[in-house]
């Protein structure tokens, strides 16, 4: 998107409420942002960021069965180790989580263990906003460390960003020059038949509507993608490859993006947002956790296996995060209480693999939590220098070491 275009949008609708992307903005607005970034280069690859809101149970979710501390201190939570999709002796997965155990064993998925912050905070919008700026302590931080990615591409390796379900403006996606629309469903991309007064050269005179003027120049613009949509709905077989879970329905309309090459470089999207505390567990944590997971474990596995027949399969990759973990003791209620350290995952092909970093030392706890070994900024620059091919130190404001997660671009 050029400057002056830019510039227009903040004009025209007021640059904050373009980008928390409120519903006042007129659909076809949006869609014609997405149209500036069509059709990329085939070698850029795509980033899928997956929130898991609330506090993800990291000792339920990759299971330290071979711990003695585990079990004693989870009285109705532990998972004995006959339970658990086994990784090893020390370590399994948690029973609903199938689909990512048998990604893992196809080296397509990588699970890096440990993962916070030095002193990390268990609150949980302050915890969120350290993840998604990348400055924790930063309370005055207005943009998140993928917005300024996407502010940093250069016209050469264009990128956007799309936000994708029903969670409010990300911080992680807020940039200071370029626009994160949000989408509910795909229907939200077809351009109905307009006026024919709308589809006038881009030399016509002005009409004083700055709205309409800017309609009629990215009219083609528009068009373009309108088919291209419409060619990848109605061609769209593929929905019962996908469970029946909100997730699955946002990885459903990622996966149909990138079939129409929009130009989308990132994603965001969340699991645990709609209610009931999502993984914020404090009580009767079992069941909930279990279908969470469950919800998650199907849904990632359905869309890389949705794409694995794609140009895409080599160029997704997934990554799971959440602001914090739970403690290792229960709480007297069967539920968790929040932690510090948690795993997360890293789905895709070309992967390292395995286990990624020392699991968590339960004999080392900071009030009840194990402390984190693995900083989630050197995750970000991992994806940002060998996924994204961008520049992290200028991004994270710092320097961090790079973890051994993928090959290099180049390679």
């Amino acid at each position: 998107m050029s400057p002056h275009r830019r510039a227009f949008l903040k004009s025209l609708v007021g640059f904050p409420s373009l980008v928390s992307l409120s519903p006042v903005i007129p659909p076809l607005l949006a869609r014609t942002v997405l149209a500036d970034s069509a059709c990329p280069a085939a070698s850029d690859n795509v980033l899928v960021l997956l929130q898991l809101s609330g506090g993800n149970d990291g000792l339920n979710t990759i299971v330290p069965v071979g711990d003695d501390q585990y079990a004693r201190h989870r009285r109705t939570l532990r998972f004995q180790p006959g339970e658990v999709l086994r990784i090893d002796d020390y370590a399994g997965f948690h029973p609903e989580l199938r689909e990512l155990a048998r990604l893992f064993a196809e080296a397509r998925l990588s699970v890096v263990q440990s993962v916070g912050y030095p002193d990390s905070s268990r609150d949980h919008e302050v915890a969120l906003r350290d993840w998604h700026t990348a400055q924790p302590g930063h309370e005055h931080a207005d943009t998140g460390w993928l917005g300024r990615a996407l502010d940093s591409a250069t016209p050469a390796s264009p990128m956007s960003g799309i936000i994708v379900g029903s969670i409010r403006q990300p911080q992680v996606m807020t940039a200071a020059r370029t626009v994160a629309p949000r989408l509910h469903s795909l229907q939200q991309l077809a351009v109905n038949d307009l006026e024919p007064a709308v589809y006038q050269s881009p030399h016509s005179p002005t009409s004083g509507n700055p709205l309409l003027d800017h309609v009629r120049r990215h009219s083609r613009i528009a068009r373009l993608n309108r088919h291209r949509m419409g060619d990848v709905l109605a061609g769209s077989d593929r929905r019962a490859r996908y469970p029946d879970s909100p997730l699955a329905a946002q990885f459903h309309i990622i996966a149909d993006l990138l079939r129409a090459e929009l130009g989308t470089r990132v994603f965001f999207a969340e699991l645990g947002g709609d209610g009931f505390g999502g993984f914020d567990n404090h009580a009767n944590q079992r069941d909930n956790h279990a279908a969470l997971l469950r919800q998650l474990s199907q849904a990632v596995a359905a869309f890389l296996d949705d794409l694995a027949s794609t140009a895409w399969t080599d160029r997704v990759l997934l990554v799971t995060f959440s602001e914090f973990g739970r403690t290792l003791s229960e709480n007297g209620r069967r539920g968790t209480d929040h932690g510090a350290a948690a795993p997360l995952f890293l789905a895709g092909n070309g992967l390292r693999g395995g286990l990624i970093g020392p699991p968590p030392d339960l004999n080392d706890l900071q009030a009840d939590a194990p402390v984190p070994h693995t900083d989630f900024r050197s995750v970000y620059a991992t994806l940002l220098e060998q996924w994204l091919a961008l520049p992290s130190q200028p991004i994270l404001g710092r320097s961090f070491p790079s973890l051994d997660l993928l090959p290099r671009r180049d390679a």
